[in-house]
């Protein structure tokens, strides 16, 4: 369950992952070969053998597709960790120095990550070592942004659960939601305009990352080094929670 913005173009990925497949597999037999042992001639029969393992067993494709792109990813969230794991004022939850840290993408018109807001609470609940981290990614409307820009200021002032509570259980973002929901939180409205410019480039990096990342909607998770994109259930997310723990 994710409110898509683009699908990914998964042709295109698979005939990259097959040229890999065959590329590396080759490239393996023929490193562990004796230097010189390995004639054009040999070169190519192995490439065919690799070639014809791939074609009578296709199914490993989308395995190594995933390897990749697992791979890719740590190597990202290992490079952007502070744009990752470090929360924009307060837009934070559970234990400040918990173990494990998991970073939901979010927009405030979804309603998948509406629906995630208590089983986040639950976990925290449930797990007292996790620390939850709230990126802003609106994707999927012009009120998305507004309601992400507002976010960012109630978390600048120390108001972020308030504001982002209020807001969740005001349903779809209006302009009328996003008023009621500011004044629940005590959100200060002309400290909000004065930080437009952070929030601007808060919302930016996010994207940024994000898009790098392969997240293409809402809620997506960085969970460790893993990224998972769907509204989890519990169980789930106590699962990669615990896989996260182990990996560390």
């Amino acid at each position: 369950m994710i409110e898509n913005l683009t699908k990914r173009p998964l042709a295109l990925a698979g005939v990259t992952a097959a040229a890999l497949l065959l590329g590396a597999g080759g490239m393996w037999i023929a490193q562990r070969a004796a230097p010189g042992s390995l004639s054009g001639a040999d070169q190519a029969r192995v490439e065919t053998v690799v070639r014809d393992y791939v074609l009578d067993h296709p199914e490993i494709i989308p395995e190594a597709m995933d390897r990749l792109k697992r791979r890719e990813n740590a190597k990202l969230i290992a490079a952007n960790r502070a744009a990752i794991l470090e929360p924009f004022g307060t837009a934070w939850a559970g234990n400040p120095d918990g173990d494990v840290t998991l970073v939901e993408y979010f927009d405030y018109n979804c309603g998948f990550c509406r629906s995630s807001l208590p089983t986040i609470a639950e976990l925290i609940r449930r797990d007292p070592k996790v620390r939850v981290i709230f990126r802003e990614f609106p994707i999927l409307s012009a009120e998305s942004t507004v309601a992400a820009r507002l976010s960012l200021a109630a978390a600048d002032q120390g108001k972020f659960k308030a504001f982002h509570d209020a807001l969740y259980a005001a349903g779809p973002v209006t302009p009328d939601s996003l008023e009621s929901a500011a004044k629940k939180a005590g959100v200060d409205m002309k400290k909000a305009g004065a930080m437009s410019a952070r929030a601007e480039t808060e919302i930016a990096t996010n994207t940024a990352i994000a898009q790098r990342l392969g997240m293409t909607g809402t809620p997506s998770w960085i969970i460790g080094d893993k990224v998972v994109s769907a509204a989890l259930p519990l169980e789930e997310l106590e699962k990669a929670v615990k896989e996260a723990r182990e990996r560390s």
